[in-house]
C-alpha cells in the first residue's frame, strides 16, 4: 500500500512558478513509478509527467516539456514537481499517482496507476 499526499498548490500570476511536491508512505516507494496528472473543470485528467523507478528516465507530455521538472528524492518518500513559466492553461487540479510498473509498461494514461492523492489545486492568473 502507497499512500500519497500533495503540497505546494497555490495562486500565481502568468510566467511565475511553483514547485508541487507529492509525500508517500510505505517502505517500498523507491520500486514504485510517480506520475503527475491534472484536471481542469470540465475536462478529463490529463498526464503531465512521470518519473520511472526502475532507472529514473522521466516523461513528459507536450503541453509541459522544457517548463516544468519532475523528480524524486527516495530518501525523503516525495516526489517534485517543479513548474516554470506558467500560464493560465496550466490551471488545474494536480494529483499525484503511483504503479510499481516500469520501463515498456509505462503508459501516459490513468489506467496503470493503483493509488493517487487527494490533489492541489493551481491557478494561474493572466
Amino acid at each position: 500500500q502507497v499512500q500519497l499526499v500533495e503540497s505546494g498548490g497555490g495562486l500565481v500570476q502568468a510566467g511565475g512558478s511553483l514547485r508541487l511536491s507529492c509525500a508517500a508512505s510505505g517502505r517500498t516507494f523507491n520500486r514504485y513509478t510517480v506520475a503527475w496528472f491534472r484536471q481542469a473543470p470540465g475536462k478529463e485528467r490529463e498526464f503531465v509527467a512521470h518519473i520511472d523507478w526502475s532507472d529514473g528516465s522521466t516523461y513528459y507530455a507536450d503541453s509541459v516539456k522544457g517548463r516544468f521538472t519532475i523528480s524524486r528524492n527516495n530518501a525523503k518518500n516525495t516526489v517534485y514537481l517543479q513548474m516554470n513559466s506558467l500560464n493560465s492553461e496550466d490551471t488545474a487540479v494536480y494529483y499525484c499517482a503511483a504503479t510499481p510498473y516500469g520501463r515498456d509498461r509505462l503508459v501516459p494514461t490513468t489506467t496503470i496507476y493503483d493509488y493517487w492523492g487527494q490533489g492541489t489545486q493551481v491557478t494561474v492568473s493572466s
